[in-house]
């Protein structure tokens, strides 16, 4: 039996990831060597190597790791597939990510356990993971037919020329996913690709591999032939350029000097890439806004995933006439917030993914205040919690050249900066390279729409973080400046995977002189025609 067939084979709930014990699971609860042995299957790698939970510094699991030429072989695997795949009507694709959709609110639990212990994040931001997942899945399985319907469009010659529009799959899609949200943008990225007729190669951080490999098993569950989804392991430098060596077409999330790479792989091959990248992201509380909400919201917006979230917010612009009282609020609410390891509800906010963020806040926060910063809330690394915890953090009276300034912290720290000039504050939040998100807060919704369309960023949310935009999942997605390019989400989120095809069919008349036409009397013709078309408001 080949590793499809016993993919495919799998009865539903037979995963032996459904018997970790209810109640104080521990990581040796949920990865068992027969939960890494069932998820593993089928990944292509000759080498070793291991992954850890944030919340102890433990090994998790020893899992495959892939060389370039694993990396080759999964490719041949996936472009044989992929064919087949193709061909299946759309309809029947799209039926996978409606049944998909029903297995993770089914069995949920399985894979917030992995990603709170592949990540140490909270288990409400473990699902927030959860819900824009679902949402993909149900949008695209709902709208991918209308999405990729031949389209019908004017002719050089109306009548005469039919013309058609057809979306053909690019092949093989190569994937590189983040740690930050290993299951949204893992596989959340991915079900556009495959109901467009794609096969994925995808390469998720190995600190988080049993997420995606979760994500796989369960999609093959629902009925996506296996051989059609890969997953390679190993070091980014090493797997990472091989991917994009062998994809039709790219599909990044991470920093923006790794985007700078792997842009200019894919144009070395003229392939095509998608890219989000780094954010430094600002909320605007205007002078009118509900200091109550907007406070409870910045929580929401600085902290979720402990800031380990493109599209949290790290710069917070507050008019002069209400900040003390909106700190004050902000500062009360971050200060009573509860960090905390369980695999259950309750805590506010977990660990920080590795070493490297660690040092990273460490270092902002500790310079910042060097250079006269005001500490107001946190700035204590909790090592009595785990040895990655770091307490959500508030600076006030940040400037320049402060690193935290400019720099992306991707953790859970923010800045306060006050303002009496709305203009300026707007030109504040702008002056930046990058381009992501943006949150606005006011009473005034005239206004605030109005303020959002000032600011540089492919998303605005209006009296919240980044929840709403992100969410609606009709929408596009993505970054202004160097913040990424193209976009996840809508019609773009999946027109992106596939190549256009114009297919035009010529009828009666040739586009040439004919029915004993001169070349001169063909050319009055024609212009006579196009002069025609303009008055009849053709397109």
């Amino acid at each position: 039996m080949t590793d499809s067939q016993a993919a495919t084979a799998t009865p539903l709930g037979t995963n032996p990831i459904a018997a970790a014990p209810a109640g104080a699971r521990t990581a040796a609860d949920v990865v068992t060597p027969e939960v890494v042995a069932h998820l593993t299957r089928g990944v292509v790698g000759s080498g070793r190597t291991a992954n850890h939970t944030p919340f102890t510094g433990e090994k998790l699991a020893d899992l495959p790791e892939s060389t370039p030429e694993d990396v080759a072989t999964a490719f041949e695997r996936a472009r044989t597939a992929q064919v087949a795949w193709a061909a299946t009507p759309v309809r029947a694709r799209a039926a996978v990510l409606l049944r998909f959709h029903d297995l993770v609110l089914a069995r949920q639990a399985e894979v917030l356990d992995l990603i709170q212990l592949e990540t140490g994040k909270a288990r409400l931001h473990a699902h927030e993971e959860i819900l824009a997942v679902t949402v993909a899945a149900r949008h695209y399985g709902r709208k991918a037919p209308s999405y990729l319907k031949p389209k019908g469009h004017t002719g050089a010659i109306p009548t005469l020329t039919k013309v058609t529009e057809l979306r053909q799959p690019r092949g093989v899609v190569g994937q590189i996913a983040p740690w930050n949200y290993p299951f949204e943008l893992s596989v959340g990225d991915a079900l556009p690709a495959f109901v467009a007729g794609n096969a994925v190669v995808m390469k998720p951080d190995t600190e988080t591999a049993l997420t995606a490999l979760w994500a796989r098993d369960l999609l093959i569950e629902a009925g996506l032939p296996a051989e059609v989804f890969q997953i390679v392991l190993g070091e980014g430098p090493v797997v990472g350029p091989e991917l994009v060596k062998h994809a039709d077409y790219v599909s990044f999330t991470g920093s923006t000097r790794t985007g700078r790479e792997v842009a200019q792989g894919a144009a070395a091959r003229l392939i095509g890439v998608s890219l989000e990248l780094g954010g430094k992201n600002a909320m605007l509380v205007l002078k009118d806004a509900d200091i109550e909400k907007a406070a409870a919201g910045a929580v929401r917006a600085c902290y979720s995933s402990a800031g380990q979230l493109c599209i949290s917010i790290e710069r917070l612009y507050v008019h002069e006439s209400i900040a003390d009282a909106f700190v004050e609020r902000f500062a009360a609410r971050t200060k009573a917030m509860r960090l905390g390891t369980s695999l259950a509800y309750g805590a506010d906010m977990g660990s920080l993914v590795g070493e490297r963020q660690l040092e990273t806040v460490k270092r902002h926060v500790e310079e910042a205040v060097s250079k006269g910063a005001k500490l107001v809330a946190g700035g204590v690394h909790r090592t009595d919690i785990g040895p990655l915890f770091y307490e959500p953090t508030i600076l006030d009276g940040v400037e320049a050249p402060m690193a935290v300034c400019a720099e992306e912290t991707f953790g859970p720290v923010v800045s306060i900066y006050r303002f009496t000039d709305e203009d300026k504050a707007i030109a504040e939040a702008n002056a930046t390279p990058y381009g992501l998100n943006s949150s606005v807060w006011t009473k005034d919704a005239k206004r605030g729409h109005a303020v959002a369309a000032r600011l540089q960023t492919g998303t605005v949310n209006i009296n919240e973080g980044y929840a709403p935009a992100y969410g609606s999942v009709q929408s596009p997605m993505g970054g202004m400046k160097q913040s990424g390019l193209g976009r996840r989400h809508g019609s773009e989120g999946i027109l992106k995977y596939t190549e256009a095809q114009t297919v035009a069919h010529q009828r009666i008349m040739p586009m040439a002189p004919s029915f004993g036409m001169t070349d001169e009397k063909y050319a009055a013709f024609m212009s006579r025609s196009l002069k025609a078309m303009k008055a009849l408001r053709l397109r």
